[in-house]
């Protein structure tokens, strides 16, 4: 029992030990939770109205980057093959602005819900875009 518990007492150590040093690591390479505070949003939410079938239309989301670290945006993409998503590479400087464009192609009539995951060293982000699709 004592060798048990010992041993349970050095793993517990281990595995703090191992955790402090991955959030010292992710602090180094500019993570933070605290999405908000990295990156400011102009708009999250962009409503196309009545769009045509067929005819693809274009959501811009222009962001600031409000931290004092660069943002680099890792990925970005659609919650569907209809919706393309354009995204800046480089690194976003500290006070500078980036913009993720969301290309939305429907192909089929009536309502619309959809949304783009942004994901950076900040953090994750989602984006919404919706609309009505009508008949060409």
């Amino acid at each position: 029992m004592r060798k048990i518990l010992l041993f349970s007492l050095l793993m517990l150590v281990i595995s703090g030990s191992v955790l402090m040093a991955q959030r010292d690591q992710l602090a180094f390479v500019g993570f933070s939770s605290e999405l908000e505070e990295a990156i400011t949003w102009e708009q999250t939410h962009y409503d196309f109205g009545k769009i045509v079938q067929n005819k693809p239309v274009v959501a811009k989301f222009t962001f600031r980057n409000t931290g004092n670290a660069p943002v680099i945006i890792t990925e970005a993409k659609g919650s569907c093959g209809c919706t393309g998503v354009d995204y800046p590479k480089a690194a976003i400087a500290p006070g500078e602005e980036g913009l993720i464009k969301a290309t939305f192609n429907a192909k089929k009539v009536g309502q619309f819900n959809k949304n783009v995951t942004v994901t950076a060293n900040t953090g994750t982000k989602v984006l919404y875009i919706k609309g009505e699709v009508v008949a060409e």
